[in-house]
């Protein structure tokens, strides 16, 4: 392992060694150092900060939290433009934030992570959800939660959510609407940062760019370090590059 990577991964371990402060705008933007060497982070997180105060501006004093909602919403999706990008979906690119913030095109995840930090900075209280298939957010309202797909920023109905789930659980009676309630409970900025992850790793394993998978196996190895199946793949990662000790180690 090069000192560059020995330094990245360091980085990462920090960002990522306790959950009641981990860092999650920061710690995913972090994965992009795997593609972005000299990625400027702080540059890239000061970036997100003058984005916030412009919003803040918008907002009048007396703006109640629906209000809030509303400006992030039409600043973060109609004015900002940010949305899927629907027509190279398994892009690596879409799940490295500086692409994103530059392009104004991700996945549903990486959108969201970007849209939690601005709601974050302008007080309004926003979850992700680690719904089948499709990333969601969820705003806690006075009179109820608000769930938006972070694709488009359309507010979904439970009807839309049942529709979306339906291929994921068995048609039973009560089935879908039991499920739907337990997959609503927000995601924690760990299992963010480990879905992330693992949607750069099908990328790499679909596409045989084994180096990039190996760096993806790194991180996850110290995310999770709990999960053995993560250490096998790192092994798995080691020996497509012929790196026979390490993988025999893992393996």
């Amino acid at each position: 392992m090069t000192t560059a990577m020995t330094r990245v991964l360091d980085y990462f371990s920090t960002l990522v060694a306790d959950d009641d402060s981990l860092p999650v705008t920061e710690a995913a933007l972090s994965l992009a150092q795997d593609a972005y060497p000299d990625l400027d982070l702080q540059g890239t997180l000061a970036e997100l900060d003058m984005l916030a105060a412009r919003l803040r501006r918008r907002l009048t004093d007396d703006a109640d939290l629906k209000g809030r909602v509303a400006a992030l919403n039409d600043f973060f999706f109609r004015e900002l433009g940010f949305a899927c990008n629907h027509n190279d979906y398994y892009d690596p690119d879409n799940s490295h934030l500086n692409a994103v913030l530059k392009r104004r095109r991700g996945i549903p995840i990486s959108l969201s992570v970007l849209y939690l930090e601005l709601a974050e900075q302008i007080g309004v209280p926003a979850r992700g959800v680690s719904f089948p298939g499709h990333f969601l957010l969820r705003v806690t309202l006075p009179d109820g939660d608000l769930i938006i797909d972070p694709a488009n920023g359309h507010s979904l109905s439970e009807a839309e959510m049942v529709e979306m789930l339906e291929p994921y659980v068995a048609r039973a009676a009560g089935a879908v609407d039991s499920a739907l309630r337990a997959l609503l409970q927000p995601a924690t900025s760990r299992e963010i940062i480990a879905r992330m992850l693992r949607n750069l790793k099908t990328i790499y394993l679909q596409t045989e760019r084994w180096q990039r998978l190996l760096a993806v196996q790194q991180r996850l190895v110290i995310l999770l370090p709990e999960h053995l199946d993560e250490v096998r793949d790192r092994g798995f990662a080691y020996a497509r590059l012929d790196y026979l000790r390490p993988a025999l180690e893992d393996l």
